[in-house]
């Protein structure tokens, strides 16, 4: 028996549309990263649902148009995309432009060259890194091509779940209510929120929807040292694919589990 929910949805867009996903799923909300870091790609690994949120406003200074190399040597360099804004600072993500596809392609296909080149991993990451690589030829949207990077990154280490975009989905305008109505859209009964986000979110708006907001976040040893900082990138070509999603799943079991036993801890 498909369990079903002990309350009713609030009056709003998202609940007057809701489709009808698998109940109980694990849901991350994340702007589209250019090659995301670590961190972030665990947190989209660990979830069923990945919802783009590319309908905010774009940032420069946060990884939307960047992302920081590290190479096999150490080194550390930023990959970044020239990034044109047609209304200005009020620019969301959905519309931001690269202001010179053919160069940003030329730069990202170097940049990776110089630092990964050296990497056992890097023939193949090479081949399949031609897919995002194609989009600069295609288009000037900036979220294709980082939303695209990303999706590269999860595929290489066995991601199996499913991706939405905010920009297609009804919610309300208040940024955690927004958050909650756009999990409660996935059938999630678990939310994903990084360190960041749990200083600002409104946990109430996830408990109307008996919504369980995990704090997520990465160990600071071995490979995950420099996660919160370095492009996932430079993890799947130090260790490759398979030792990569290995640990990846190992750190899914241990937040998902972690949180399981607090919740019977309470209920005894």
């Amino acid at each position: 028996m498909t369990p079903t929910r002990l309350f009713s949805a609030p009056d709003s867009t998202a609940g007057s549309s809701r489709p009808d996903p698998p109940y109980g799923a694990v849901c991350a909300i994340h702007q589209p990263n250019l090659f995301p870091r670590l961190s972030t790609l665990a947190k989209l690994f660990t979830a069923d649902y990945w919802i783009v949120l590319d309908d905010v406003q774009f940032a420069r200074r946060d990884y939307q148009h960047r992302t920081r190399l590290a190479g096999l040597d150490g080194t550390r360099q930023w990959l970044s995309i020239a990034t044109r804004l047609p209304d200005g600072r009020s620019t969301l993500i959905r519309d931001a432009r690269l202001a010179d596809p053919r160069r940003c392609r030329r730069r990202v296909a170097q940049l990776l060259a110089d630092h990964y080149r050296h990497s056992a991993y890097w023939p193949l990451f090479k081949r399949r890194l031609g897919s995002v690589l194609d989009l600069f030829d295609s288009g000037d949207r900036l979220a294709d091509v980082t939303e695209l990077s990303t999706r590269l990154l999860l595929e290489e280490v066995g991601w199996t779940g499913r991706i939405l975009r905010s920009s297609d989905l009804p919610a309300r305008k208040d940024r955690s209510q927004r958050l909650a109505d756009l999990a409660w859209l996935t059938g999630a009964t678990r939310y994903l929120c990084g360190t960041g986000g749990m200083t600002y979110l409104d946990l109430d708006a996830f408990s109307a929807y008996s919504i369980e907001v995990l704090p997520f976040r990465v160990p600071g040893t071995g490979i995950w040292r420099s996660a919160r900082e370095v492009s996932a990138v430079d993890a799947l070509l130090l260790v490759g694919p398979g030792a990569l999603r290995a640990t990846l799943t190992a750190l899914q079991g241990r937040v998902l589990t972690s949180h399981e036993d607090a919740l019977k801890r309470a209920c005894r």
